[in-house]
């Protein structure tokens, strides 16, 4: 079976370690939207060590933090589905007022037009993704 995650295709590479990467989706309806994937293959948290598990929780914060200092939307959702490709990552998806589904969640019915945004630049972004990372193991 070919996973998407591990394929990729379409979407930016930001940032990586040895257990995780974050991507840039290319979704012009939500930019900014990344997905912070677990190298390894398998679906759920709780399939992770307690060490693994906190790792891959700060990259998915120090994800969050970025994206609000660099964006500065009105929300953050935050997702782990896994339903369609059980391979463990999560979806950190910047929410504006305006963009095309608020306040319903960026999969369900289109609520108006939605406003255009640019997506931070990838240098930007891996770069604030590094500093909130530091920040939050720093002890």
């Amino acid at each position: 079976m070919d996973c998407t995650l591990c394929l990729a295709e379409m979407e930016t590479p930001i940032w990586r370690d040895g257990s995780c990467r974050v991507l840039l989706v290319g979704d012009h309806d939500y930019p900014g939207f990344c997905r912070v994937v677990w190298h390894e293959h398998v679906a759920e948290m709780s399939d992770l060590t307690a060490p693994a598990q906190r790792h891959l929780m700060n990259v998915v914060l120090a994800t969050e933090t970025a994206l609000r200092q660099l964006m500065g939307p009105d929300k953050i959702n935050l997702a782990s589905l896994g339903n369609v490709v059980p391979h463990l990552h999560w979806h950190v998806v910047p929410r504006f007022r305006d963009d095309r589904h608020f306040p319903q969640p960026i999969w369900g019915i289109p609520q108006r037009e939605g406003a255009r945004r640019e997506a931070p630049a990838v240098d930007a972004l891996a770069g604030a993704i590094v500093t909130a990372l530091t920040e939050l193991t720093a002890g």
